[in-house]
């Protein structure tokens, strides 16, 4: 980049920046794309509330919380979903299983993200749209019910001693890499 394009950047302003996203109304009539995700035992409603916000992001087709996973309208989900509880269509289910065999019916591919034997490298994998992610618990992960029920685990590579990053991160990553991964095999635009 030339020093004179340098110069030419500038930050936007918040009005400059809300004035480019649509509003609720809007977001409400947008197609959503065929991406959904169920998250399982979420402790952190911190976590929760962030999941809430990626989700806004990336135009999740429907967030599904299981479990103890907490639902809104909650403070500390608020705290971090700063509206997205709003945007985001979502529903509660006591069984995941349940929910799992019915997607796989309405031909929805299960993906996991855990370790396991089979997982492969989430970054070396492809999917068949429209496709669920499921997430676990921060301590125990995804419960072993669901994990047998996979149609593909994937997991993220750890080059260090932990073996894995904060759920609402593992699920930021994982989100935009199947939001990139349609836009590169349908050609949609954002």
């Amino acid at each position: 980049m030339s020093t004179s394009q340098k110069k030419s950047i500038r930050k936007l302003t918040t009005e400059e920046i809300f004035n480019r996203q649509p509003n609720l109304a809007q977001v409400k009539k947008l197609q959503r794309l065929p991406l959904f995700a169920l998250i399982e035992n979420i402790r952190s409603m911190y976590n929760v509330g962030s999941i809430f916000r990626t989700s806004d992001a990336i135009n999740l087709s429907e967030l599904y919380l299981s479990g103890f996973t907490a639902k809104p309208p909650r403070k500390e989900i608020d705290k971090t979903a700063l509206g997205a509880t709003e945007s985001v269509p979502w529903e509660y289910t006591k069984d995941p299983v349940q929910l799992i065999d019915r997607l796989k019916k309405e031909q929805v591919e299960i993906v996991v993200v855990e370790h396991t034997n089979k997982s492969v490298n989430y970054a070396e994998i492809s999917y068949n749209f429209p496709v669920c992610f499921i997430f676990g618990n921060e301590v125990e992960g995804v419960s072993d019910d669901i994990v047998i029920r996979a149609d593909k685990v994937v997991e993220l590579p750890m080059l260090g001693i932990k073996h894995s990053l904060n759920v609402a991160v593992a699920y930021g990553i994982i989100m935009y890499d199947a939001f990139n991964k349609y836009r590169e095999t349908t050609g949609y635009s954002a």
